[in-house]
């Protein structure tokens, strides 16, 4: 039976927690640990050791020691088109985008590019599966995480695509 282990990590785009199960990161994102648990369903497992590994990845990747991730991911929230899309995406490297467009024929899926955003608005694993380098061919685009556009532009920011404003210093 899949069981997942929960962490609640403060991060400079506030708090965000993260699922563990037996085979790896599940699902992550901003808010309470309380709707991860029930957006998942899974029993949870009061088990600080197998989510230690990405808490430290995490804290690394914000204190701007670690540009990638070493976790297992558990896909199993995703399947099909939507899987392909994501798993095209977790190539993308920190510091790079790529359009919607770009991301779709990356994907080699056929999804078009408003399917794309949609996609990444579901993402279940954002900043290790990095939607917030997906971004419009005339702008930003979209966010839906943290606070919005803003967390993606401070996200952006952090891994140097973006130069930082005034009020960044």
């Amino acid at each position: 039976m899949t069981t997942v282990a929960f962490a609640e990590v403060p991060t400079p785009v506030g708090p965000f927690v993260l699922a563990v199960t037996e085979d790896g990161l599940v699902a992550s994102g901003w808010g309470s640990p309380a709707t991860l648990r029930e957006r998942l369903g899974f029993p949870e497992a009061a088990d600080p050791g197998r989510t230690a590994s990405v808490v430290a990845q995490l804290n690394a990747y914000f204190a701007g020691e670690s540009r990638s991730f070493a976790t297992p991911i558990d896909w199993r929230l995703t399947a099909g088109s939507r899987r392909k899309v994501l798993q095209a995406l977790y190539e993308i490297p920190y510091g790079k985008v790529v359009t919607y467009g770009e991301l779709a024929a990356r994907s080699g899926t056929g999804v078009p590019a408003r399917g794309i955003g949609s996609i990444m608005g579901g993402n279940p694993l954002p900043i290790v599966v990095p939607c917030h380098r997906v971004v419009a061919g005339n702008g930003l685009g979209g966010f839906s995480g943290g606070v919005g556009v803003e967390t993606k532009r401070w996200l952006l920011t952090h891994e140097g695509y973006l130069q930082p404003t005034l009020l960044d210093l």
